[in-house]
Protein backbone atom coordinates (compact mmCIF):
# COMPACT_ATOMS: atom_id res chain seq x y z
CA UNK A 1 0.00 0.00 0.00
CA UNK A 2 1.36 3.40 -1.01
CA UNK A 3 1.88 5.82 1.86
CA UNK A 4 0.75 9.42 1.52
CA UNK A 5 3.51 11.97 1.88
CA UNK A 6 3.65 13.14 5.50
CA UNK A 7 2.89 16.75 4.50
CA UNK A 8 -0.38 15.60 2.88
CA UNK A 9 -1.69 13.98 6.08
CA UNK A 10 -3.89 15.79 8.54
CA UNK A 11 -2.48 16.09 12.05
CA UNK A 12 -4.89 13.40 13.27
CA UNK A 13 -3.94 11.07 10.43
CA UNK A 14 -0.26 11.54 11.26
CA UNK A 15 -0.84 10.81 14.95
CA UNK A 16 -2.91 7.72 14.11
CA UNK A 17 -0.26 6.40 11.77
CA UNK A 18 2.42 7.04 14.37
CA UNK A 19 0.39 5.03 16.88
CA UNK A 20 0.10 2.13 14.42
CA UNK A 21 3.85 2.20 13.79
CA UNK A 22 4.62 2.20 17.51
CA UNK A 23 2.26 -0.72 18.06
CA UNK A 24 3.87 -2.66 15.22
CA UNK A 25 7.35 -1.96 16.59
CA UNK A 26 6.35 -3.07 20.10
CA UNK A 27 4.68 -6.23 18.84
CA UNK A 28 6.27 -9.62 19.46
CA UNK A 29 5.79 -10.17 15.72
CA UNK A 30 7.68 -7.05 14.63
CA UNK A 31 9.21 -7.61 11.22
CA UNK A 32 12.87 -6.79 11.79
CA UNK A 33 13.30 -6.23 8.06
CA UNK A 34 10.88 -3.29 8.29
CA UNK A 35 12.31 -1.77 11.47
CA UNK A 36 14.43 0.84 9.67
CA UNK A 37 11.48 1.86 7.48
CA UNK A 38 9.20 2.11 10.54
CA UNK A 39 11.78 4.27 12.31
CA UNK A 40 12.28 6.51 9.28
CA UNK A 41 8.54 7.06 8.79
CA UNK A 42 7.96 7.62 12.52
CA UNK A 43 10.72 10.23 12.55
CA UNK A 44 9.12 12.03 9.59
CA UNK A 45 5.71 11.95 11.28
CA UNK A 46 7.09 13.27 14.58
CA UNK A 47 8.94 16.10 12.82
CA UNK A 48 5.83 17.15 10.89
CA UNK A 49 3.60 17.01 13.97
CA UNK A 50 6.14 19.04 15.95
CA UNK A 51 6.32 21.60 13.11
CA UNK A 52 2.55 21.97 13.05
CA UNK A 53 2.28 22.26 16.83
CA UNK A 54 4.95 24.95 16.88
CA UNK A 55 3.25 26.86 14.05
CA UNK A 56 -0.11 26.65 15.81
CA UNK A 57 1.41 27.78 19.11
CA UNK A 58 3.01 30.78 17.41
CA UNK A 59 -0.23 31.66 15.62
CA UNK A 60 -2.24 31.46 18.85
CA UNK A 61 0.31 33.61 20.68
CA UNK A 62 0.04 36.22 17.92
CA UNK A 63 -3.76 36.16 18.05
CA UNK A 64 -3.74 36.56 21.81
CA UNK A 65 -1.18 39.38 21.64
CA UNK A 66 -3.46 41.21 19.22
CA UNK A 67 -6.24 41.14 21.83
CA UNK A 68 -4.18 43.12 24.32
Amino acid sequence: MEQKPVKDLSYNEAISELGRIISAMQSDNCDIDKLAAYTRRATELIAECRRRLTATDEELAQILNNLQ
